[in-house]
């Protein structure tokens, strides 16, 4: 790989900046939930304008639909900030508790049979933590949003970090 320097300095910046997110979880949770709302207000207004590209009405009309909720959505987590943190704290905490139920579920099945284990793990970690989140909510709320945020940009970094390091070698790129 050409640049493998540049996914390096890329990869210790989201270290850096996980680190930063850990160290001030509620401004880590206040540019998520920020975020958050920019992009569901940027995905609701292409919504809206990719539902006139649409061929007939019911197509079109369930996209202008979309479109309007996630842009008003968006809007209202912008507007509204640390309420946004408390309703995207309880989505975030639902559907944990439904993966983790889900997680579970597919471990019994024949499907799973190599990776039963995994699962069951993954799935009971998945309901603790929503179950974490749920029994301290609303305090909850002001930290979980920037801990996960830091967790994705200290995991991402370091992904980053060891693809540059093996890219580095022109055989491995």
């Amino acid at each position: 790989m050409k640049y493998w320097f540049l996914w390096l300095i890329v990869g210790v910046l989201s270290i850096i900046a996980g680190i930063t997110a850990f160290a001030n979880p509620f401004a880590a949770t206040l540019t998520a939930e920020l975020l958050a709302g920019y992009m569901f207000t940027a995905i609701g207004i292409l919504t809206l304008v990719s539902a006139f590209q649409d061929q007939g009405w019911g197509a079109r009309i369930w996209a202008v639909m979309l479109g309007l909720v996630l842009t008003v959505f968006g809007f209202n987590l912008i507007a509204h900030p640390l309420e946004g943190v408390l309703r995207l704290t309880v989505i975030v905490a639902t559907l944990m508790m439904v993966m983790g139920i889900f997680r579970l579920a597919i471990a019994f099945t024949s499907v799973a049979a190599g990776a039963r284990g995994f699962l069951i793990i993954a799935g009971l970690i998945s309901i603790a933590l929503s179950v974490m989140i749920f029994s301290n909510f609303p305090w909850s709320s002001a930290v979980v949003l920037g801990i996960f945020l830091a967790i994705e940009l200290i995991s991402n970094g370091i992904s980053m970090v060891f693809v540059a390091l093996d890219r580095r070698n022109p055989e491995n790129a």
